[in-house]
């Protein structure tokens, strides 16, 4: 077994696939068409900006024959399909400098990978831009694509070569790898890239960082469901629901309810 950091983290994600090797080997699996890269940027931002919002790229590398964009997105977010669509079409956009000719020069590629899953449960799903005939055929006119990649849900059923590199990522995540599962030698150079006695104290300061960011994420997110419960619970109270339906409608504590009708008879106007 090998100790290695977490791929959940943008930092470590970043350490991983900026290797033009382990990106390209990445790129060509799941895009499934040959690729050539030397350089890969990090953080990579367009200026001017497209649009009113500059998306800011983790992983972004072209070839003489694609525009390949690669992110990570770990905190489970409601935007996430909306948010990469908006980086693609930027992608598109910014190749676009004529009236004359609407077609960019390179084919663009976003890979969104979602390490902490998403609320379909699907391990891929790709956005194709191609247009198709009533009967579902493609033009294949427009190559571009948006591909996600939730690896919790990789299963037996998931096609190779996206599996081994989907079951790779999830390993990762409880920072411990068994690295005779893999036969790639790709993803063995991708688990010594992270391996945890690899990190230098910068990336993980980085780390601990993010940790925290995504515990506060998390507390806001939990602090608004709860307040959302306690909305509900109030509407159902005025309405003279009992509180031991309320409770059982929200989810909340009869102790809590029982704490909302009594602030709410504290404010309710004396006449």
């Amino acid at each position: 077994m090998k100790k290695v950091a977490s791929l959940k983290y943008g930092v470590v994600f970043k350490k991983a696939f900026c290797d033009p090797e382990i990106f390209t080997a990445f790129a060509q699996a799941i895009i499934g068409r040959p690729v050539s890269i030397d350089y890969v940027e990090t953080e990579k931002e367009f200026d001017p900006p497209i649009g009113y919002i500059k998306p800011l790229f983790n992983l972004f590398a072209e070839d003489t024959g694609n525009r390949l964009v690669v992110d990570i997105q770990h905190a489970r977010t409601h935007d996430h399909y909306d948010r990469f669509l908006y980086y693609h079409c930027a992608a598109l956009l910014e190749q676009i400098t004529s009236s004359q000719d609407y077609r960019p020069l390179l084919a663009v590629y976003t890979v969104v990978v979602l390490t902490s899953g998403d609320r379909h449960q699907c391990d891929i799903a790709v956005t194709d831009f191609d247009p198709r005939n009533l009967a579902g055929k493609p033009l294949l006119e427009i190559p571009h694509k948006v591909i996600y990649l939730c690896p919790k849900y990789v299963s037996e059923a998931t096609p190779e070569p996206y599996r081994e590199w989907l079951r790779a990522i999830d390993d990762t995540l409880d920072e411990e790898v068994d690295e005779s599962q893999y036969s790639e030698g790709i993803i063995q150079k991708m688990f010594e890239a992270i391996r945890r006695d690899h990190l230098s104290p910068e990336e993980r300061a980085r780390m601990i960082e993010e940790y925290h960011q995504e515990e506060l994420q998390q507390a806001k997110f939990e602090e608004g469901v709860r307040e959302a419960k306690r909305l509900v619970a109030k509407n159902l109270l005025r309405k003279g629901v009992a509180s031991e339906l309320v409770a059982e409608a929200t989810g909340l504590s009869v102790a809590e309810i029982s704490r909302l009708k009594e602030h709410r008879r504290n404010i309710s106007p004396k006449i």
